[in-house]
């Protein structure tokens, strides 16, 4: 059985997962002094560029997936659609931070939402929808238009459909049977904000306030902070976020993500059980990074200051930014108030996470103006 004493530099910790959140989060531990090996099926993975040992094995190899635990002090996850039964049989031989329990509650969605309700939580109004007559119910219920989502696997805005007709939910349904699905009620929100906290496991609690959201084609496209919001919305959003960690037991770092009703009522939209792209500009912008966090978490150490230094923004760039060639680097970085980051992905697919910028300033609203114009500063012009 693992000890539960403060796991120090010079061990070892395990990924889950390989993508650019697990990319971030070993930068940082080897920083720290720590070791780091992760597990994917994947081979030359972001997260595996800057690792120690990078172990190629699916998932449900419940074999290689004890053997990688029995290496390392403790495992967390990098994204949360690893199986619940990779996570038993990680905890088998290591800890696993954020626990087994805590994913399976936030990779589904109905499951989320539930326990949010029934925890007193506010969140957006939704119906579980397993048949063309829930689909029915739903929308006498909750009225049109409004959004279906798949129970599982979804984030990025995969697996949901807005709806304007109950035609259009009834054909969704009838296409993709045995699929459990979320109908949500359409939220004529202000705008979109989160908050990125960390949890320790004495209970301790930080967090890097409200960051304010902008999404495009359903993908995070721009983050600010601090949110220019009202000042009492920080704080009952922080509340809110202290009581889900709490409730949830999280050992580790998780995002909340909100709408911001018109009427300035905050609604829980989704869970992010790991660090979130709306975090990333901590890197930059504040004393202690969400993924040094997650690690000071993970591995029992206090957790660290998270003031923000300055205010800033990130822009995400996806593989739409190669459209006519590689982009411009010299362009970008001509702006001295802006940060770069890649994640080592080869190919630049439309839609792709690839890297992001980050802009610091005097205020939010000037980094973001920087952020955006070293962004569209990427592109070249194309000849001819």
């Amino acid at each position: 059985m693992y000890r539960s004493d403060p796991i120090l530099p010079g061990s070892a910790v395990g990924v889950l997962g390989s993508g650019q959140l697990g990319r971030m989060f070993a930068i940082a531990a080897r920083r720290m002094g720590y070791r780091v090996h992760t597990l994917s099926p994947d081979s030359d993975t972001p997260t595996g560029q800057v690792s120690d040992v990078e172990i190629n094995a699916p998932y449900d190899d419940l074999d290689a997936v004890r053997k990688f635990a029995a290496d390392v002090r403790v495992v967390t996850f990098e994204f949360e659609n690893v199986p619940a039964a990779t996570a038993a049989a990680a905890a088998e031989r290591a800890a696993v931070r954020p626990a087994g329990s805590v994913l399976h509650t936030t990779q589904n969605r109905l499951r989320e939402k539930t326990f949010l309700a029934r925890h007193g939580i506010p969140v957006t109004p939704f119906r579980p929808v397993r048949s063309v007559a829930d689909l029915r119910t739903a929308v006498a219920e909750l009225g049109l238009p409004a959004v279906l989502k798949t129970a599982d696997f979804g984030y990025d805005g995969k697996g949901q459909t807005n709806l304007k007709s109950a035609a259009d939910g009834e054909a969704a349904v009838l296409k993709s049977p045995g699929t459990e699905w979320v109908y949500e009620a359409f939220i004529d929100f202000d705008r979109e904000v989160s908050v990125v906290a960390g949890r320790g496991s004495d209970g301790s609690f930080a967090h890097w306030g409200v960051i304010e959201n902008a999404h495009r084609n359903h993908i995070l496209d721009v983050s600010v902070a601090p949110a220019g919001v009202p000042p009492a919305v920080p704080r009952e959003a922080v509340e809110i976020a202290r009581g889900i960690l709490e409730q949830l037991g999280v050992v580790g770092v998780l995002c909340v993500e909100f709408f911001l009703t018109r009427a300035g009522k905050l609604l829980v939209n989704e869970l992010a059980p790991r660090p979130h792209n709306s975090g990333h500009l901590t890197i930059d912008a504040s004393l202690t990074s969400q993924f040094e966090q997650q690690l000071r978490a993970v591995c029992g150490l206090p957790l660290g200051d998270t003031r923000l230094l300055r205010p800033a923004a990130m822009a995400n760039l996806l593989g739409d930014e190669w459209r006519h060639g590689e982009p411009t680097w010299p362009a970008a970085l001509a702006i001295g108030q802006v940060k770069l980051h890649l994640y080592g992905k080869a190919d630049p697919r439309p839609g792709r996470k690839m890297g992001h910028l980050t802009a610091v300033a005097d205020t939010g609203a000037e980094a973001e103006k920087l952020a955006r114009a070293a962004r569209a500063a990427l592109v070249p012009v194309p000849r001819g």
